[in-house]
């Protein structure tokens, strides 16, 4: 991981497959080695910001640089509170800079979605596609965004301000009927990474995780109209963390957007389709 220092002197964390591992980096270039098409990938919440097993895997078999950025309050990231969705593109864009990185794509799980989206939004020049996978949509307070959500109390805890979301974190536990026996065996099986990251990322990553929550119930600081470029979005058919109305919302704002409904795929088992979209994405950059 490397430590990069951003403009406002918070300092974030950076997984890059393109550079070893080193101590902090100051804002500026860095030695980075062959030019690759790079990707980056945002993290699911909660999460450390250390790449996935089976998405750097799937990176390196198609030669992607892998860049995945830890959100504030994540990993050691230096907390921000009051971020909006749209603060994330602001921060990836000083690391794209630091690493002498000019083009990417994007692709986000779950709470990483909206990033990806942001990152498209509001850098266009840089960014040549976004896939989401899970992905919430933009926040309206109707019964269509709440349905379907087997556990909506850190969302609904947001709605009400940080110090609620953090004071409902003290005692909520999590309920396993969020995910179906698709998503345990992913977790069980490929996808064993991404619930390890989880847990391991829960203990400090509080702050991080309210932040999250409140950027996703309240103005995203874009609208998707703005996002440009071709998205890719996926969704399961039986997700319980983040239904599929969702994914329909995002397809319907979006101007240019392909989506995916996978049937008997839940929260976890969505992410089946990574590699597929990393192909597709990969061809957006060398256009």
């Amino acid at each position: 991981m490397h430590a990069i220092r951003l403009s406002d002197e918070r300092t974030v964390h950076v997984d890059d497959s393109g550079q070893p591992e080193t101590g902090p980096v100051e804002t500026g270039p860095v030695e980075t080695g062959p030019a690759a098409p790079t990707l980056v990938w945002h993290h699911e919440t909660p999460h450390t910001g250390r790449h996935l097993a089976p998405v750097l895997a799937a990176a390196t078999a198609r030669g992607i640089r892998l860049v995945a950025l830890t959100r504030p309050g994540f990993g050691g990231a230096d907390p921000l509170p009051g971020r909006t969705v749209a603060d994330g593109a602001r921060d990836l864009e000083q690391v794209l800079d630091a690493l002498g990185i000019d083009r990417v794509a994007t692709i986000g799980g779950s709470g990483g979605g909206p990033h990806a989206l942001a990152a498209a939004a509001l850098l266009p020049d840089r960014v040549s596609a976004v896939a989401t996978f899970a992905s919430p949509a933009p926040f309206v307070d109707t019964p269509a965004w709440w349905a379907g959500m087997a556990d909506d109390g850190g969302l609904r805890s947001a709605r009400s301000g940080r110090e609620a979301r953090l004071t409902w974190a003290e005692t909520a536990g999590f309920d396993p009927a969020q995910f179906t026996d698709a998503d345990w065996a992913a977790l069980d099986g490929e996808w064993a990474a991404l619930g390890q990251d989880a847990q391991a990322a829960g203990p400090t990553g509080s702050e991080g995780a309210a932040d999250d929550d409140l950027a996703f119930v309240t103005d995203w600081g874009f609208a998707l109209s703005d996002v440009r470029v071709p998205v890719l979005v996926e969704q399961g058919v039986e997700d319980r963390v983040i239904p599929l109305a969702h994914g329909r919302m995002l397809a319907a704002g979006l101007p240019d957007a392909t989506f995916h409904e996978r049937p008997d795929a839940g929260h976890i088992a969505v992410l089946a389709g990574v590699p597929q979209a990393m192909d597709w994405l990969l061809g957006t950059l060398r256009e």
